[in-house]
């Protein structure tokens, strides 16, 4: 028997801005244990309906079995011949597996294979019902929930995000039992705070998201709920002649904080929109969770959009009271954009010696003199101008101790960029002191001039170089300062941008500059971490463009210190894997590594060619020489996919030596020449990658 199975967790208000990611984890892990349980058909799992608004998570799935389907399990066990004794007799090993099946000897069957015929049981195992198996499904769902901290509350041990008020587990019409972080199931939910009556008595599971509409005033689904936002909010926009920018994470975030959304507009005076936008725009949307709104160029409208969770009969009153709130937040802005003015963002540079970047490595101060050497440097190797990039570095850090900035943390280098402009300083200056911050998340913008990468290379650097010197190594989940958010940056502007820095002399100048400026010294082997560390990120870089696995480990494993290097090597892989060829050199390549690590000490690649007997081990030769010194070019020139077109031409003399030649000859100097062939043939193939390990 199939029925519809729904599952309500009812809590106290929700964050909203991880509420998308618990409803989707919620759902995810409930289908996957009941899948698991054989309790739902991977079809119905996939049109199950998933519900999320600020007091609960749930899930409807069609079709869920009462009970488990009956099981036949086939229990092997002994070999027949270890069975039996030559008389007849059955073994203490016969015996005792009869024994454990519950059964005699003479009651087991016999299983044939490849391997031999085995004594074997099978045992009939009735299926668990669904309501014995729920609990534990629901259980477990909710522990892999990604939770950073969970609490308690009152006087139970229960854990989860927020506190749980009600619990509903039905099948159909039928309440299954269950008790879950201390609250008993039934079948009572509760709908909007203050558009209805409370509580809401669920009379089938098919009916939940109708009775919760009708009677509750609340839009589970958090997409429709989306949907309902962005039509209102792009209504409200046009009516004033403007329209609201993309920000998902916003909506998403509006999404999570109503049940029952309602848009209303409201204005600001006109005298605000002379302070930068930018700060205008983060008083609206990351203090007030309002959608801000522009004209067709992109200018701030004097314009604000707010979704309230409730339909007020006096929509008014509530536009006056969001209008009254924005205005005091825009005139603190407005306060500290007049205040900030007084001081130049020069002059603000010395205040940074207060402010401490990291107990061992000392103020941010000394962090802006360290970069301001390093990015010279940097930007002077990248064809910049070393004194734009000095000037941009030793101001980067100087709008964090402007009031703006204290006040709007999410504005820095912004405010810094206004400020270097308003000061009379070069352009490509100010735009050094905010694009230093770029990319400031995965797919973001990168900085654009030379001498603005220079001093985003230089920041990151010195904060990975420093706190991982310092002992401060990430490790699992745990990484406070964001090195590997670090590293990623830099790969991406090292790559994106095509400079053929080495790894390990951009962190050997890092290190150069600490020793200098701090006398703080960074070791070769803390060095060799450091660039390890950079380099290990490649993986998740790669993997994030769907560049295959083993193709990455193939790359990392000739370890380039060259990004730049390595993305060459990597596309040349990724092409090369894909040809005829790729599958017998890598299954060729692999042999001769295995044949190569049992020989004692290091093999010669030197090819004494008159001591070659054999036609296969001559073809194989001059196949190698007739293209090396091309390929050697090709590689020197970083045309890795080209030269790797030509090492494929090596397939057919390659399968020819394996099937005529024995490499481990009794004659020790015919089997030192062949080996000497191979280890010539797989350094080849080394300058690229260890295509050995394109093998699955």
């Amino acid at each position: 028997m199939t029925d519809t199975l729904l599952i309500e967790l009812g809590t106290e208000e929700l964050p909203p801005k991880a509420l998308k990611k618990l409803s989707d984890a919620f759902t995810a892990e409930l289908l996957n244990g009941l899948s698991e349980a054989q309790l739902i058909s991977q079809v119905d799992a996939d049109s199950a309906s998933s519900f999320a608004s600020p007091r609960r998570l749930a899930l409807v799935a069609p079709n869920v079995i009462t009970a488990q389907p009956d099981q036949t399990i086939e229990r092997r066990g002994p070999a027949v011949q270890a069975a039996f004794k030559e008389d007849g007799q059955a073994t203490p090993a016969a015996i005792g597996f009869a024994k454990s099946c519950g059964v005699d000897v003479a009651d087991l069957g016999r299983l044939k294979t490849e391997k031999g015929e085995w004594l074997s049981y099978n045992i009939k195992q009735t299926g668990k019902s669904l309501t014995e198996l729920l609990p534990e499904i629901m259980d477990q769902a909710i522990k892999r929930l990604p939770i950073a901290k969970r609490m308690r509350w009152g006087d139970g041990t229960a854990e989860f995000v927020r506190p749980v008020k009600w619990l509903i587990v039905m099948h159909g019409g039928r309440v299954l039992p269950a008790t879950i972080l201390d609250v008993e199931s039934g079948n009572i939910t509760r709908g909007h705070r203050f558009h209805s009556d409370g509580e809401i008595v669920i009379n089938s599971a098919d009916s939940y998201q109708q009775r919760l509409l009708e009677q509750g005033h609340v839009v589970a689904d958090f997409a429709d709920r989306q949907t309902m936002i962005l039509e209102q909010v792009n209504a409200a926009a046009a009516s004033v002649g403007g329209s609201i920018e993309d920000d998902q994470a916003l909506l998403d975030e509006v999404t999570g904080l109503v049940e029952y959304p309602t848009a209303v507009i409201g204005d600001f005076d006109q005298s605000f929109l002379e302070v930068p936008q930018e700060c205008l725009i983060s008083s609206m949307r990351d203090h007030q969770k309002y959608f801000h709104v522009v004209d067709a160029t992109g200018k701030l409208m004097p314009h604000f959009i707010t979704i309230s969770n409730i339909e007020s009969k006096n929509p008014d009153q509530v536009r006056s009271g969001n209008e009254k709130v924005l205005r005091a937040r825009l005139s603190d802005a407005q306060f500290y954009w007049l205040t900030d003015q007084k001081i130049k963002l020069a002059d603000r540079v010395e205040r940074l010696s207060k402010v401490t970047f990291h107990a061992k490595l000392g103020s941010v101060l000394q962090k802006a003199h360290r970069l301001q050497q390093l990015a010279g440097t940097l930007a002077s190797k990248m064809g910049g101008d070393s004194a734009v990039a000095e000037r941009g570095a030793l101001l980067a850090k100087a709008d964090l101790v402007s009031d703006m900035v204290g006040e709007f943390d999410e504005l820095q280098g912004v405010m810094g960029h206004y400020y270097a402009d308003r000061d009379g300083e070069p352009s490509l200056v100010g735009e050094c002191v905010e694009q230093h911050y770029w990319p400031k998340f995965a797919g973001d913008r990168l900085p654009i001039s030379a001498e603005a990468q220079a001093v985003a290379l230089a920041d990151r650097l010195d904060s990975l170089v420093g706190i991982y010197a310092s002992g401060e190594v990430p490790t699992g989940d745990k990484d406070p300062y964001a090195l590997r958010r670090a590293s990623l940056s830099i790969l991406r502007i090292l790559i994106e941008q095509k400079h053929s820095f080495n790894l390990s002399d951009l962190v050997a100048e890092s290190a150069a500059v600490y020793s200098h400026k701090q006398n703080i010294e960074i070791d070769s082997k803390a060095q060799a971490a450091i660039v390890g560390f950079i380099r290990g990120r490649l993986m998740a870089f790669y993997q994030s463009q769907n560049i295959a696995t083993n193709t990455i480990n193939a790359v990392l494993a000739c370890e380039p210190d060259s990004p730049l290097d390595f993305e060459q090597r990597v596309k040349a892989v990724s092409a090369f894997s894909q040809v005829a060829e790729a599958t017998d050199l890598a299954a060729a390549n692999k042999r001769i590594s295995n044949i190569l690590k049992k020989q004692d000490g290091e093999v010669s690649s030197k090819v004494d060619e008159s001591a070659l007997s054999e036609a296969a081990e001559r073809e194989l030769y001059a196949a190698i020489q007739g293209i090396e010194t091309n390929c050697v070019t090709l590689f020197d020139n970083g045309e890795y996919q080209q030269g790797l077109e030509k090492l494929a031409s090596l397939r057919t003399p390659v399968d020819n030596f394996f099937e005529q030649v024995m490499v481990m000859s009794d004659d020790l100097a015919e089997k030192n020449n062949r080996l000497a062939l191979l280890k010539r043939m797989q350094s080849l193939f080394l300058r690229v990658a260890d295509i050995a390990l394109l093998q699955t």
